[in-house]
C-alpha cells in the first residue's frame, strides 16, 4: 500500500502537508503533481532556482522537492548546490530533497553535506519517493514544532525576565519610601543617648519606631510590628507611620494615644491583622517616663548594679476590638540605666535547630555592656543576634536603645 501524507489537525479539521517542487522540465513537473494530489498533497511547481527562492520567502512549505540540474547547467548540479546554501543559511527552511539524472555519489555527498534530507535519482519509484517524502515532512513538523516552541519559550522567559526586573524596581522603591518613613536623625536630649535600628528580614516589613522632639528636653519614643511580613505588613506600617505622627503631643498622654490610635486602625486593618505598640514621654529634666505599652514586647530598662525592669503597663494590641482602654506606666530613669526598646525579631531570631535567642540572653547582654553608648549598644545587640541566627533573619528586627548619663 502507498504511503499515505503526513496530515496535522486544527480546529477545522486536517492540514495537508504542502511541497513545493522546482525543476525545469514541464512534463517531470506535471508527473510529480499529479503523484502526490493523488496522495492528499498540496503543491505548488516553479521552473528556476531563483523562482524556488522567491517562493520559499513568500509562504511556508513543509518540504521542498528540488532538481540539482538545470538549463544553464545540466551535468554538474552547482546551481542546485547553490540554492541549497542558500537555504541551509535560512533556520526556517524546509526539509529538502533533491533529485537529479546525473547523479554521482561525489554530487550526492556534497548535497547532503549542505542540507538535504535525502536524495532520489531520475527516473524515480514512487513507492520510494512517496515513503521519503512522508518521513522528511514529519522531520519538517518536528522541526517547526520545536523551533515556535523554543520561540515562544524564550518570549515567555523574557517576558518573566521583564517582569522580575519591573518587580524589583517596585520592591526597591518600596524599600526607599519604608527607609522615609523611618527617623533619618534621631533626636537627642541633654544627659541621653538615643540610637536606633532597623533591620528587615526582607526588602520591606512591617516593623516602625520614631522619635518626636516635643520641645526643650521633652521627647516622643515609639516602636511598632505589624503582624505579617513583606509588602502588607509595610503598607500597614506606613499608614500607622500617619496616623501617629497626626496624634503624638506633649498634650496628649500616651495611653489616650493608644485609645485614639487603636479605634483608626480598627476602622481599616483587615480581621487577620493587628500591630503590637510602644509610646512613652520622655522628660529629659525630671528623668520621668510615661508609657502605654499596646501588647509589645515590654522594653527593658536595665540598671548599673544588674538589676532590671520590664515596662509592660497598657493593654491589648491595636486593631482587634475597638472599644478598648489602656492603662498609663510611669517610671524613673537613672544615670547609668540602659532602656531598650525592640520588636519580637530581636528575642525570636533562631538558630537552624530552632533555639530563640530570647529574653534572658537580650537581658545579659544589657548587663554586659553597661558602659556602651546607645550607637555601641544597639551596633552590638544586632551583631549578636545576627551571629546567633547566621544572619538568617526570620522577622524583622527593630530596636532604641538608650542610655542615661
Amino acid at each position: 500500500m502507498a504511503p499515505m501524507a503526513v496530515e496535522l489537525m486544527n480546529e477545522t479539521g486536517p492540514i495537508q502537508a504542502s511541497i513545493l517542487i522546482a525543476d525545469d522540465q514541464p512534463d517531470v513537473l506535471e508527473a510529480l503533481r499529479l503523484l502526490l494530489k493523488g496522495h492528499g498533497y498540496v503543491t505548488e511547481a516553479v521552473t528556476s532556482p531563483a523562482a524556488l527562492v522567491d517562493a520559499i520567502a513568500r509562504r511556508e512549505f513543509d518540504l521542498v522537492l528540488m532538481d540539482l540540474n538545470y538549463a544553464r547547467d545540466t551535468t554538474s548540479g552547482r546551481e542546485g548546490l547553490d540554492v541549497l546554501t542558500k537555504l541551509k543559511a535560512s533556520e526556517t527552511a524546509p526539509p529538502i530533497v533533491v533529485m537529479t539524472g546525473w547523479a554521482t555519489v561525489g554530487l550526492a555527498v556534497e548535497a547532503m553535506q549542505r542540507g538535504v534530507g535525502d536524495f532520489v535519482e531520475k527516473p524515480w519509484v514512487n513507492s520510494r519517493l512517496l515513503e521519503i517524502l512522508q518521513k522528511q515532512v514529519e522531520i519538517g513538523r518536528e522541526r517547526r514544532t520545536a523551533r515556535r516552541s523554543a520561540i515562544e519559550r524564550d518570549r515567555t522567559q523574557s517576558e518573566i525576565a521583564s517582569q522580575l526586573d519591573r518587580q524589583g524596581r517596585e520592591i526597591e522603591e518600596a524599600r526607599a519610601i519604608q527607609l522615609g518613613f523611618l527617623p533619618k536623625e534621631i533626636p537627642q536630649i541633654a544627659g541621653y543617648e538615643i540610637a536606633g535600628a532597623w533591620q528587615p528580614a526582607r526588602i520591606v516589613g512591617g516593623d516602625y519606631y520614631d522619635a518626636f522632639p516635643f520641645g526643650g528636653d521633652a521627647l516622643g519614643l515609639c516602636i511598632a510590628d505589624v503582624a505579617g511580613k513583606g509588602m502588607p505588613a509595610a503598607l500597614l506600617m506606613s499608614n500607622l507611620q500617619a496616623a501617629v505622627r497626626g496624634l503624638a503631643s506633649l498634650s496628649l498622654s500616651p495611653d489616650i494615644l493608644c485609645e485614639r490610635l487603636n479605634t483608626l486602625i480598627c476602622r481599616s486593618i483587615a480581621n487577620d491583622r493587628f500591630i503590637t505598640f510602644f509610646y512613652a514621654h520622655l522628660d529629659g529634666e525630671s528623668r520621668q517616663l510615661c508609657y502605654a505599652n499596646a501588647g509589645h514586647n515590654a522594653p527593658i530598662i536595665a540598671h548599673r548594679d544588674g538589676t532590671h525592669e520590664r515596662l509592660a503597663e497598657g493593654g491589648g494590641v491595636l486593631g482587634i476590638f475597638e472599644s478598648q482602654n489602656y492603662v498609663k506606666g510611669t517610671c524613673t530613669l537613672s544615670p547609668g540605666d540602659r532602656l531598650l526598646l525592640f520588636t519580637d525579631g530581636v528575642t525570636e531570631a533562631s538558630k537552624p535547630n530552632g533555639e530563640e535567642f530570647g529574653d534572658a540572653r537580650l537581658i545579659r547582654l544589657l548587663a554586659d555592656n553597661c558602659e556602651a553608648t546607645a550607637e555601641q549598644l544597639q551596633k552590638k545587640i544586632l551583631d549578636t543576634v545576627g551571629s546567633f541566627c547566621d544572619g538568617n533573619w526570620q522577622d524583622d528586627a527593630t530596636l532604641i536603645a538608650i542610655t542615661v548619663k
